[in-house]
């Protein structure tokens, strides 16, 4: 089991409220601890949106709280009254994500006897925001999130999953329940790119500068989930058409090995190209390994030929070898545009590799 950059920084974030508890002489620092935890965030972006949340629902639950203390007292039933009201209170306000910490903030200002009530609220309502204040300063200054590293090799290695079944297929290597078994897990792994995509957008740029490099990331990185998304579901297909496959024509099984050889090395390229990790004049030629008119010429030899009917079978593939081919040379173009107007911007910091 790893530790990720998240458990490390749950850890400090409840010991740095602990002793900011400490520090200012609160009583019960614990409850500073389990602020933190609930405030702990993915991204530094969604910590500071925690903070502006957190600070309305805590607020709401404290003057709820207070409010029906002083009128009918801490009666088990009235405090879940109470917090039954603060839930609908946060969802009318569209925080939802606060609901869990502001019931705790209710609960732990009801349930004081104290004469001095108030300043026991307070006071309960200081160490809440003290554990939120922690997670954020932790966040923001321990181990940033560098969620377009997480993003790239999250895109690479998927694709490199993918390509090695592909070519397993192709050359009736693979293993039928291994491959549906690891479908489920390039199904997971699909999830968490588009996860990654979506903290990487959120993150802000400070400098205008910066904010069309920015731009142009993510829109090769939408295309790069694409494109790998598109690899996936031609694997799908050739799963679900193997054994059709392995019936063709020997012809024919060779031209869909060819075909998706050149496609599969030209899309490792492609993601090489992308970090400077490949030289221009050792790049895949991309008319060689897409050539869709050669394909389509080839497809249409076997139509036209009355002996040949099992094709028909496979026009599934076929349809997902053009469609992947076009993602690919959409994917090329982005790429090279990126690197023509960018190329100081193209590095992805590689060795930080922390998982959240």
């Amino acid at each position: 089991m790893k530790l990720g950059a998240r458990m490390i920084k749950t850890g400090l974030a409840i010991s740095l409220s602990i002793y900011l508890a400490m520090l200012f002489q609160l009583d019960q620092p614990v409850y500073a601890a389990i602020a933190a935890t609930f405030a702990i965030q993915p991204s530094i972006y969604r910590s500071y949106q925690t903070i502006l949340e957190q600070v309305q629902g805590n607020l709401v639950g404290a003057i709820f709280a207070i409010i029906f203390v002083i009128l009918l007292g801490n009666n088990p039933f009235v405090i879940g009254f109470v917090v039954v009201l603060v839930i609908a209170a946060n969802l009318k306000m569209k925080i939802e994500k606060t609901i869990p910490l502001s019931i705790v903030t209710v609960i732990v200002i009801m349930e004081s006897h104290t004469e001095n009530f108030i300043g026991f609220a307070i006071d309960r309502f200081l160490l809440i925001m003290l554990g939120v204040l922690s997670a954020f300063l932790v966040n923001l200054v321990f181990m940033p999130p560098k969620y377009e590293t997480k993003l790239y090799y999250k895109i690479s290695g998927h694709t490199d999953e993918i390509i090695k079944w592909i070519r397993m297929i192709t050359r009736h290597a693979s293993e039928h329940i291994a491959i549906k078994e690891d479908l489920t897990h390039l199904k997971e792994n699909r999830f968490k790119m588009d996860q990654y995509y979506l903290l990487y957008k959120e993150e802000r740029t400070y400098f205008r500068s910066n904010k069309y490099s920015k731009t142009r990331k993510l829109v090769l990185y939408r295309q790069m989930i694409q494109t790998t998304n598109k690899a996936l579901e031609l694997l799908k297909s050739l799963h679900r058409h193997e054994n059709e496959l392995y019936n063709m024509p020997e012809p024919l099984q060779e031209l869909i090995q060819i075909k998706l050889d050149g496609l599969t090395n030209f899309h490792e390229q492609l993601l090489l190209k992308y970090t400077d990790k490949i030289r221009a004049q050792h790049t895949y030629d991309m008319d060689d390994a897409i050539n869709k008119k050669a394909l389509m010429k080839c497809i249409m030899s076997y139509y036209k030929n009355p002996e040949n009917e099992e094709w028909i079978e496979l026009f599934p593939v076929f349809a997902l070898i053009i469609d992947y081919a076009d993602q690919l040379e959409h994917l090329n173009t982005l790429v090279e545009s990126f690197k023509n107007y960018h190329q100081d911007d193209s590095e992805v910091q590689l060795d930080q590799r922390l998982e959240d």
